[in-house]
This record gives C-alpha cells, sequence and structure tokens, in this order.
C-alpha cells in the first residue's frame, strides 16, 4: 500500500492551537462537538499510526460575517503545519462575505503556503454561485489550488441543507473547468446527485466521511453497495473517491477499516486510500 492520506481533519482539539480557552468553547460550539479535549502530536499520531495513516489534511474554517470568528485560522493551520511537516497538510478557509476575501485567500496560498481551500456554503451562508464568490474561484482556478466544499447534511449547529445541495454546485463545474473540487461526505444524502455530478465532470471529487447512522461497516458498504451500483465505484468512480474521516466528528481508523473491507477490487482501494488525493491535492500529474 502506497501513502494513505485522510482529506478531511479538523484540528480543532490540536494542543498547539489550544491555548486560549475562550476560542476553544467558541470552536466547540460553533462546530458543535463537546466530548473530546486537546491533544497532543503523540496522541493523535498514534491514533493515525493505528489506523495506518500517513498524513493528514487540516482544514479551517473562517465564519468570520456568521459567527464573529473562526473555528480554526489559516495562521493556526499554518502553525501546525510547520510543527509537523512530514504529516500534515494545510488548507486555507476564508468567508465570502469578507470584503477583503481576496487579499486574506492571496495571503493564505502566498505566504502562508497552504495548499487549497475549504468552504462551507452551509455554515458561511453563500450560495455556490452567487457572484461574490465567483473571484474566490477564479483566483484558485489560476492558482491551481483545489477547493473543499461541504455538501450535503451538515450536524454543524445552524447549517441550512439548501445552501449545500450538490446540484448548487454545478455551474461551477460548468464556468471553471480546470478547477478540481470536491464535494465532501458525497454529499449525502444526495449520493446519487453526487454521482451524476462525477459522471459529468471528472474534475469533480468527492470523500467518504460519509455520517455513519450504523457500524462505520455497515454504513460504508451501504454507500458502496446499495447508494451506488455495487460496481459503480470500480467502473466509473475510481479516480474520484478519496478517503475522509471528518475527524474528529468520526475517527479515521474505523472508516479506514471500513474500506478495506469492500467487496471492490485492491486497485481501487489504493487509489481510494490515497492515489486520488494526490491527484487531487497536485502532487502528481
Amino acid at each position: 500500500m502506497k501513502m494513505v492520506i485522510d482529506m478531511h481533519v479538523h484540528p480543532i482539539f490540536y494542543k498547539d492551537i489550544c491555548a486560549d480557552e475562550k476560542e476553544l468553547i467558541f470552536r466547540e460550539d460553533t462546530f458543535g462537538v463537546w466530548k473530546q479535549g486537546p491533544m497532543n502530536f503523540e496522541e493523535a499520531f498514534a491514533e493515525m499510526d493505528y489506523g495506518k495513516i500517513d498524513k493528514e489534511v487540516l482544514l479551517p474554517l473562517d465564519v468570520t460575517t456568521t459567527e464573529g470568528g473562526c473555528i480554526v485560522t489559516n495562521e493556526q493551520i499554518s502553525r501546525l503545519v510547520e510543527l509537523q511537516p512530514e504529516r500534515l497538510i494545510g488548507f486555507a478557509s476564508v468567508d465570502p462575505n469578507r470584503e477583503d476575501a481576496i487579499e486574506v485567500l492571496k495571503d493564505a496560498f502566498e505566504k502562508l503556503n497552504l495548499k487549497g481551500l475549504k468552504l462551507n456554503p452551509s455554515k458561511q451562508k453563500f450560495y455556490p454561485m452567487d457572484k461574490k464568490v465567483q473571484p474566490i474561484y477564479e483566483l484558485c482556478e489560476k492558482m491551481n489550488k483545489p477547493i473543499i466544499f461541504h455538501a450535503g447534511m451538515s450536524w454543524e449547529p445552524d447549517t441550512p441543507a439548501k445552501y449545500s445541495h450538490p446540484l448548487e454546485f454545478e455551474e461551477i463545474f460548468i464556468k471553471y473547468p480546470k478547477l478540481r473540487c470536491c464535494l465532501a461526505h458525497f454529499a449525502w444524502p444526495w449520493v446519487r446527485e453526487m454521482c451524476m455530478l462525477m459522471l459529468k465532470y471528472p474534475n469533480v471529487y468527492t470523500d467518504t466521511s460519509v455520517l455513519y447512522l450504523d457500524s462505520p461497516e455497515e454504513s460504508i458498504y451501504r454507500l458502496f453497495c446499495t447508494d451506488m451500483g455495487e460496481h459503480w465505484s470500480e467502473r466509473a468512480f475510481a479516480k474520484q473517491i478519496m478517503f475522509a474521516s471528518n475527524t474528529p466528528r468520526f475517527r479515521a481508523f474505523k472508516i479506514r477499516r471500513s474500506i478495506e473491507k469492500l467487496p471492490i477490487k485492491d486497485s481501487v482501494k489504493e487509489n481510494i486510500l490515497g492515489k486520488n488525493a494526490e491527484r487531487f491535492l497536485g502532487m502528481v500529474e
């Protein structure tokens, strides 16, 4: 097995950015996770090693105009990556409603060396093809930076699903055909709509950080063999599905274990667990 990359991690409890108790409470309340607490790298990496996961993509979220702050800032992501560059890959976020959104994003890419952008239309309260967001897409396409969008249902407080229905994104893929986009969480519960978009647009990806209502194994099996046709992941989407956990809400090693048990080819599992992420991130052609 080659490199395994978890494409969806929210580092709200990484101890090196948890010194401010007020800020930590804001993260817990805004993100909607209260059961965990700050952990050092040794603890976090022990769980990664148990799941045989080589790297994590860390996702911040700028909710300045809707919530009054950031769940994790771009600067905090950059600091974590500087401390552990062998294990961590950093993405940026920007609130599209900010007047200085383009300047903030340019600084994140050019000064902080962050590798892509995370947006959550439901949390940040915008429709994906709103005119105010399009300069952000143009910048990402120009700088060859991929975008991860939250899509589908969110458990976070105050996140209307209407902003993140997968069909709301389609005009992005038409207008910006070179832009690599991931609609996270398989856009659950709209899995078939997600599949339609991947069929039409080869630069559209999704990930496995799906809400599991049963055991992780049962939910991932249902996703791959019921919500999709049993052979779709092999025959149609072998290069567009990426491994992701949504840590700390879900556990990465459980999602990895569930993927390993799927009745699909080992070559497709290898793509899902790492190769597709390398392509999405621009690490390989």
